[in-house]
């Protein structure tokens, strides 16, 4: 099933492609280090992209294009797909045997803090900025925050305000939870009926985690070990009433069409895309909790460590190309990410007509004035956001997830 899926962009966009070409890796990838990169390989490469988060919903139409107007850059693009949590094995495999045939992941804040938090990328900024000029500036203030917990190790090429929020089926729920004393109230009154996806591989679960701090008013949001006593607290107990975690999102979606559940952790795309697809029932509403404050969520492209020069060369044009205003446009795509868009000025009337007849069509008037009213938090660090995974899965998904 696909499910598809922003705030300014500037003139001037800089590279936003994770795809890189494959000629074999150069042995000691572990210090491999990049100077001067050429504009261009000596050669048309061919470049094995994988995707980690769904982003090729957003992106896939941005590479074939550069593809089609740039032969003498790609010749041929292998696209591939995993989970988040496999996605460092398979690098570090390669790695290991000394030929990286990954050359370019397109991964969100999840994948992204595995691979800083393991060394598996290749540094692109400050080591390759000549190559991004302005782009801090180019970037939408919330997608700038958002890239900095990149730690120079990927670049932003999407970003969407995310959640958490509620979606509910208003012909079983009347009257949705408004607070986190009434979730708790109307789970226990409602076991098995209320679901949220392993936080390590689902953007709703991971925003639901990462924003209870927020909602709870948690000592420190940013330090789950040490500063999350209310949202640990709160989410054991919620956890009673919680018949089992799927392991990603889309499992929840079709629980909420049929019924098994009926009210589940969302963000805005996962909201607008399914219904859009007809996932899920036009009709499904959304809530949110008192106190909520956006968890902001990006996609990045990384590009792995032990890839060519040729490589990336071509995965720092490609980038440059998918970070242009008029492709960025391409992010809106049927709601996704919605909006999409990680650089300033790009608005829905530049995208592609689909793309506007999707969101006019399932989009919620609502979310324009969520997006501008409420405090915007970024996600956690690499290292906080892996230490809350671990925590999560050891005290609170344990025994309950289901693959």
């Amino acid at each position: 099933m696909r499910l598809t899926t922003r705030f300014r962009l500037s003139a001037v966009i800089l590279p936003a492609v994770l795809v890189v070409a494959a000629c074999g890796a150069p042995t000691g990838p572990a210090a491999q280090t990049f100077g001067s990169v050429p504009d261009r390989p000596s050669a048309p490469v061919e470049l094995n992209v994988l995707d980690v988060a769904g982003n090729l919903q957003l992106t896939q139409g941005m590479i074939d294009e550069f593809v089609a107007a740039n032969p003498d850059v790609i010749g041929k693009v292998n696209y591939s797909k995993a989970t988040a949590p496999d996605m460092p094995g398979k690098l570090k495999a390669e790695q290991n045997a000394g030929r990286s045939q990954t050359h370019l992941v397109l991964t969100g804040t999840d994948g992204l803090a595995a691979v800083i938090d393991q060394g598996l990328a290749l540094r692109l900024l400050p080591d390759q900025e000549a190559r991004f000029p302005g782009l801090r500036d180019a970037y939408l203030p919330s997608a700038a925050a958002m890239q900095e917990l990149a730690q120079g190790q990927g670049i932003t090429v999407t970003y969407y305000p995310a959640g958490p929020l509620l979606e509910y089926d208003p012909g079983k729920v009347a009257t949705p939870p408004r607070t986190t004393d009434e979730l708790l109230a109307w789970a226990k009154a409602n076991p098995g009926k209320f679901q949220y996806a392993v936080p390590a591989n689902s953007g709703p679960g991971r925003t639901f985690l990462m924003g209870l701090p927020y909602i709870l008013g948690d000592q420190d949001p940013k330090d789950p070990e040490n500063g999350w006593a209310k949202t640990w607290a709160f989410l054991a107990e919620l956890g009673q009433y919680v018949d089992y975690y799927p392991s990603g999102t889309t499992e929840t979606m079709k629980n909420l069409a049929d019924g098994t559940s009926t009210v589940v952790a969302t963000t805005t795309g996962w909201d607008i895309n399914p219904r859009v697809l007809g996932t899920v029932p036009a009709g499904m509403r959304i809530a949110t909790l008192e106190g909520f404050h956006w968890v902001t969520d990006a996609h990045y492209a990384v590009v792995p460590k032990g890839v060519s020069q040729d490589v990336m060369a071509a995965d720092l044009a490609l980038i440059k190309w998918m970070l242009d205003p008029k492709q960025q446009a391409k992010a809106y795509d049927k709601g996704y990410f919605y909006p999409g868009p990680a650089v300033e000025g790009v608005t829905l009337d530049m995208a592609p007509q689909e793309s506007r007849d999707a969101i006019r069509q399932y989009g919620r008037p609502e979310y324009d004035d969520l997006i501008a009213g409420t405090p915007q938090e970024t996600s956690l660090p690499a290292t906080a956001q892996v230490k809350a995974f671990r925590k999560w899965e050891r005290e609170i998904g344990s025994g309950k997830t289901r693959k």
